[in-house]
């Protein structure tokens, strides 16, 4: 669908276009019945006044609204990059904004982005995000790429990786290592994403005849990370292997476990997600799965640049392979040792 113009607007409320844009800049010269009237037409059309076609008519803003849910995990700077790199080739900048995991803060960055005249948007859609996100999109035309985590029952291009596929192949190594007590670091945050990591490791557990010792959910930073790990060690029967939902909380496990005196890839092994820089700076560097940010915010931008260039076109959802990186924090089970 085209994105609603002033003239829908204007027919839609039965006033003429002149009347309509006196409306939508605030002018005194309207009647209240006949603003009423209007405002109303702009609600159920998803009209949205464009602050940057006002002063630009004949050409599109050449930039992108980029939405993420965290940005002091420096996973998504990677991400962004791979974006850029993209995008700039084809003379477009990028609007950032951090939704801090909060549907309202990214419902608003949405529509200061529509009022800016943003050419697309690409989201990562924030916990608790409904289908309406991507319906209204559709509804306003403006052209809409899910990158990393996808928002069920919806349609639209989208940009991932395989993150099933990836906690699949860590677990499936510890379990060859012959670890049998192994334990899930989990997110708190409900989405697809999590979803697709939990999928992966039940899976590889269930393939090995295992249960899961346990899997512990924690809010994803260093400290809450760091703090669990005495928790974790200090259970009757502690695991000799644990496995976290990204690198965040693996690099705080870290830390938290050096502060207990373990010794890392002996007493105990520790996967983290995504391989961000850090996890090889750190000793013993941190085993994990590379999940490919760069290329994952490179095939979204394409994907919003065929959209915008093709809004007819067949969606594509398209997913980058992981890579489990083995680094000396893994190691063979203690009794195996």
């Amino acid at each position: 669908m085209k994105r609603p113009t002033l003239l829908h607007v204007a027919q839609k409320a039965g006033v003429s276009r002149a009347t309509a844009s006196l409306v939508v800049r605030g002018s005194s010269l309207v009647s209240a019945a006949t603003r009423k009237r209007v405002e109303a037409a702009m609600v159920e059309l998803g009209y949205v006044y464009n602050l940057g076609a006002a002063g630009m008519r004949a050409s599109r803003s050449r930039t992108v609204g980029v939405i993420v849910p965290d940005l002091t995990n420096p996973f998504f700077a990677v991400l962004l990059a791979g974006i850029e790199a993209a995008l700039e080739t084809a003379g477009l900048a990028v609007v950032l904004a951090n939704s801090n995991e909060n549907v309202e803060k990214q419902n608003g960055f949405i529509r200061r982005m529509r009022e800016h005249g943003v050419d697309g948007l690409i989201v990562c859609p924030a916990e608790g995000t409904e289908k309406a996100l991507v319906e209204d999109a559709a509804r306003w035309g403006m052209p809409l790429v899910q990158a990393l985590r996808f928002v069920r029952d919806t349609v639209s291009d989208y940009a991932g990786t395989d993150y099933r596929g990836g906690m699949l192949e860590a677990t499936n190594h510890l379990i060859a290592l012959g670890h049998r007590r192994i334990a899930f670091i989990n997110g708190n945050r409900e989405h697809s994403g999590r979803t697709d990591r939990l999928e992966g490791f039940l899976a590889a557990m269930d393939g090995g005849g295992l249960e899961p010792l346990f899997v512990l959910e924690l809010q994803l930073t260093h400290r809450a990370a760091r703090a669990a790990a005495l928790e974790i060690m200090h259970r009757p029967d502690p695991p000799t292997a644990l496995i976290c939902f990204n690198d965040v909380v693996g690099l705080g496990l870290h830390r938290g476990l050096c502060d207990l005196g373990v010794e890392i890839g002996r007493d105990v092994s520790l996967v983290g997600f995504d391989d961000v820089a850090e996890a090889d700076l750190i000793r013993p560097a941190l085993a994990s799965v590379a999940t490919e940010p760069f290329k994952v915010g490179q095939s979204a931008a394409r994907l919003l640049l065929r959209r915008i260039s093709e809004p007819d076109a067949e969606f594509r959802h398209e997913i980058e392979p992981t890579r489990f990186v083995l680094r000396r924090s893994c190691g063979p089970a203690p009794s195996q040792a």
